[in-house]
């Protein structure tokens, strides 16, 4: 997972052999062991990792855990299913986004069309530097995996078009109104269509075409 603060995770202590251990038993009591929830991050990292490969279809737990160079019996001891993993995904991807989301809001009160423009480029700039977690959000890695997964992403598509008419309903609307305005109705959805749009495309092409090409031309043409 590129985007993941490797500080979250410090080193586990080494055991030291005693007098009486073997060789082979001070080798083996000496190699470092993942800290609780350590091995969780490890294994998100490495599906992370292997979805950023192009043409990468659907990723197997034998594949994963020959990854890690652990047995799928240790997988499971983490997550209960795949399904789990990449809900750990999606939880990262929300966790990071929204963060960002209400940082930008909070940065700038009152400025509607500015804060909506920064929220585009946090999800364009956050797919760009994370091309793993971008087949998640687009939905080509869970294709073949629990309908509730595309569910969830398309529930933070909507939460992300209602932030964006949030934003440009204060825009249109200073006084504020009870409901958005259709101004602001059609504009979120048209950005909300250009971040999914380009993230899609950035998948698509191998990660070629980047997702920021002339980002700040084409914001200004839509707000």
């Amino acid at each position: 997972m590129p985007e993941t603060d490797p500080s979250a995770m410090s080193d586990a202590e080494s055991l030291q052999p005693s007098d009486t251990d073997t060789p082979e038993a001070a080798v083996a009591t000496t190699r470092k062991r993942p800290k609780p929830g350590e091995r969780r991050v490890q294994i998100l990292q490495a599906l992370a990792s292997m979805l950023e490969q192009p043409g990468a279809e659907r990723i197997t737990t034998a594949a994963l855990a020959a990854r890690l160079e652990v047995s799928e019996a240790a997988l499971y001891r983490h997550f209960a299913s795949k399904a789990q993993m990449f809900e750990g995904l999606i939880d990262f991807i929300e966790e990071s986004v929204f963060t960002l989301v209400n940082q930008i809001q909070a940065r700038h009160p009152g400025e509607g069309l500015r804060q909506a423009a920064g929220i585009a480029t946090v999800l364009i700039q956050f797919g760009e530097r994370n091309p793993g977690m971008t087949r998640v959000m687009v939905g080509d890695a869970l294709v073949f995996e629990h309908e509730r997964l595309q569910q969830r992403m398309n529930q933070f598509f909507d939460k992300v078009e209602a932030a964006l008419r949030q934003c440009l309903r204060e825009a249109t609307d200073p006084a504020g109104t009870a409901t958005p305005t259709v101004d602001a109705q059609v504009r979120a959805a048209l950005v909300t269509a250009f971040i999914v749009g380009r993230l899609q495309r950035f998948a698509r092409s191998g990660f070629r075409k980047v997702p920021s090409e002339h980002l700040d031309a084409c914001l200004a043409r839509m707000l």
